[in-house]
This record gives structure tokens, C-alpha cells and sequence, in this order.
């Protein structure tokens, strides 16, 4: 029988050492899987987009708009409030920008 327990005893010490060296190895190779996943995943996070630009100032509306201020100096100058020096200054000042 002392031979018996000896041998149950080391086969339990052997499957115990075992039992803990495959735990110690699989917590390892977690650890280096988790860090290699957000590696991978800080790497494969793409960057933000950039903003669009902003959009072109229709030349319709903007040419427009110089009309409309051009008329209304046209109907101040037939009305007297505008001299001629200063419709063409105005007009120049509308027409420039």
C-alpha cells in the first residue's frame, strides 16, 4: 500500500503542477491578445473625416444683389438725395466688391 500513495500522491502533485502552469499560460497569452486586439483596434480606427468646404457664393445671387443696391442708388440720384460725385462713388464701391 506506501507504494500506492506514493504514486497517487505524485500523480496528484504532477496534475496539480501541471493544472496551474496551463492557468499561468492561458492568462499570458490572454494578456497579450487583449493587448494586441486594442493595438489593432487603435490602429484600425479610422480619423475623422474633414469638414467639407464651405459652399462657392452663387455668382447669380451675389450679381443680383449688386443689381438691386445699383437700382435703388439710380432711384436716390433720380430723386435728388445723391449727387453725381457721390453715385459714382457708391456705384464704384458696389461694383468692386
Amino acid at each position: 500500500m506506501p507504494g500506492l500513495l506514493r504514486g497517487v500522491a505524485r500523480t496528484a502533485v504532477v496534475a496539480g503542477t501541471a493544472t496551474a502552469v496551463s492557468n499561468r499560460v492561458s492568462r499570458r497569452q490572454a494578456g497579450r491578445w487583449a493587448g494586441q486586439e486594442s493595438a489593432a483596434a487603435e490602429q484600425r480606427a479610422p480619423a475623422p473625416p474633414p469638414p467639407p468646404p464651405p459652399p462657392p457664393a452663387a455668382p447669380a445671387d451675389d450679381m443680383s444683389s449688386k443689381i438691386a443696391q445699383l437700382k435703388e442708388l439710380g432711384q436716390l440720384k433720380e430723386q435728388g438725395v445723391l449727387t453725381e460725385e457721390e453715385f459714382a462713388t457708391q456705384k464704384s464701391r458696389i461694383l468692386a466688391s
